[in-house]
Order: C-alpha cells, then structure tokens, then sequence
C-alpha cells in the first residue's frame, strides 16, 4: 500500500471522528438547551403561584388576623422561594440551586398548609368568593407545576443518560459537560404530584 494511501485513510478516520465529536457536541447542545426550556416552564408557573399567594394572604387576613405569625410564615417562605427560583433560572439544572430551590418549595408548601388547615375554622373565609377564586388558581397552577417539573425531569435524564453513555462520555467532558444536571425532587414528591385536595365550598 502506498504513503498516500495510508495518509488517505488516516485522514478518512480522523475526519469520521471529528463528525462524530461534532455529532456528540451538538446533541450535547441541545439536550442542554432542552433542560433550560424546560426549566423555564416550571419557573412561569412557579411565579404565577407566587403571585397569587400575596393575594391569598390578603384574603385571609380579614378573618384570620390573630393568626399573624402563620400569614407571615407564608409571605417569607414565599420570599425565600423567589429567592430559590431566581437562582435556579440562572443555572437550571445545577445541583446546589435545585436543591436550594427544591427546600424553599418544600417550605413554603408547608406554610400554606398550615394556612389553608388553619382556614378550615372560617365558615365565612370559606364561603368567600375571592377566597374560592384564589384557591381554584392555586389548584390550577400546583398542577401546571407538577406537569412543568415532569417535563423537566425528563429532559434531565435524557441529558444524563445521553452524557453517561459509551462513548459521548470520552467527548463530554471535552466539551465542557462535565456533571449531571439536578433532577428537581420536592421533599414530599408524592403530596406534589397530585394537586393539593383544598376545598373551601
């Protein structure tokens, strides 16, 4: 065989493995990319619930003004979440901030839980048409959330899967893809994936 025939295949092989590289990198691109959409569905929902709760404490504090710490413990965890979700949107899928905003979610379910069990002793409060309202948008939006945070999941583990596997795992960490991204888990994933059972009718 001739030099310029193995030169020939030596360029034909390098060439394959860079389109191969580019192949990977590009994929590596997009699933990337499909997290952060991903992320950003889950972060309109999340601000449309943190919304709705300034009012729903507006609601209540009529009829529950003795309860003042419960309302305040709502308001700052609430806070905090904002917090959490500002830090998570400016690196979604990095496992401080979804872990961060992971616990800040957890929180602030709590605290309305124990709003919305403290509420259940207001015939009127219940019977309140804003308060109905409010609550029905609530319900709405924790299941919006829980279908943005499925979706994101799964664009998580496909990233991870991908980047995991033989042999996108050689060229990865080349291209900058270094870690797995953060799944999003609430502490109580089994209360989250079913709408809160509020009902105030």
């Amino acid at each position: 065989m001739s030099p310029w025939a193995i030169l020939g295949i030596i360029l034909g092989i390098g060439l394959l493995l860079l389109f191969y590289g580019i192949g990977i990198f590009n994929h590596l691109v997009t699933l990337r990319n499909r997290i952060g959409n991903a992320f950003s569905q889950i972060e309109v929902q999340l601000k449309r619930r943190y919304d709705l709760i300034p009012n729903l404490v507006e609601a209540v504090k009529g009829y529950m003004g003795h309860e003042k710490g419960t309302l305040e413990a709502v308001i700052n965890a609430r806070n905090r979440a904002v917090g959490g979700l500002q830090k998570a949107a400016a690196a979604p899928g990095d496992p401080q901030a979804m872990q961060e905003l992971a616990a800040a979610e957890s929180a602030l379910g709590g605290t309305l839980g124990r709003l919305f069990a403290l509420s259940e002793a207001y015939p009127d409060l219940k019977a309140n048409q804003n308060m109905m309202q409010l609550t029905e948008e609530l319900t709405s939006t924790e299941n919006r959330v829980a279908f943005a945070r499925q979706a994101y999941n799964d664009s998580v583990t496909a990233y991870n899967t991908y980047r995991q596997s033989f042999p996108p795992l050689f060229f990865a960490n080349m291209f900058g893809h270094t870690r797995d991204a953060e799944l999003l888990e609430f502490a109580d994933s089994a209360a989250i994936a079913e709408a809160p059972k509020v009902s105030f009718s």
